[in-house]
C-alpha cells in the first residue's frame, strides 16, 4: 500500500508532508504535490503533518478521490523531487477545504 496526496492539495501545497518523509517520495508540480508510489514506504508520517489533510493510505482515499491515484503514480515521474519544505503559496489558506479543485490542477 502507498500513500496518496488528494484534492485539498490543489493551490494549498503545503510542503510540511516533505520534512517528515524518510525516503523523499514527494514530487512538486506547478500547484500540487505528488507522493512516488514506487518510493514510498508507507511510513504514514506524512499524514499527520498535512495542514490540509489531503494524504491517505491508498486503501482510506475517499470515493470521490480514488482518481489521484493513478494521476500521482502518472505525475512522480515527470515532476521533480521535493526534500525541504518551501513556503506555502500566498493564498494557499484560502483555497485549503474548497472542492472541485481537480480542474485546477496545473500538469
Amino acid at each position: 500500500m502507498t500513500y496518496v496526496v488528494t484534492e485539498n492539495c490543489i493551490k494549498c501545497k503545503y510542503t510540511d508532508c516533505v520534512d517528515v518523509c524518510p525516503v523523499d517520495c514527494f514530487h512538486e508540480g506547478p500547484n500540487f504535490l505528488v507522493i512516488d508510489p514506487e518510493e514510498c514506504i508507507d511510513c504514514t508520517l506524512c499524514v499527520a503533518e498535512c495542514p490540509a489533510e489531503a494524504i491517505f493510505a491508498e486503501d482510506d482515499v475517499p470515493e470521490n478521490q480514488r482518481q489521484f491515484i493513478a494521476i500521482n503514480a502518472e505525475l512522480a515521474p515527470n515532476w521533480p523531487v521535493l526534500t525541504e519544505r518551501k513556503a506555502a503559496p500566498a493564498d494557499a489558506d484560502e483555497w485549503k477545504g474548497v472542492s472541485d479543485k481537480l480542474k485546477l490542477l496545473e500538469r
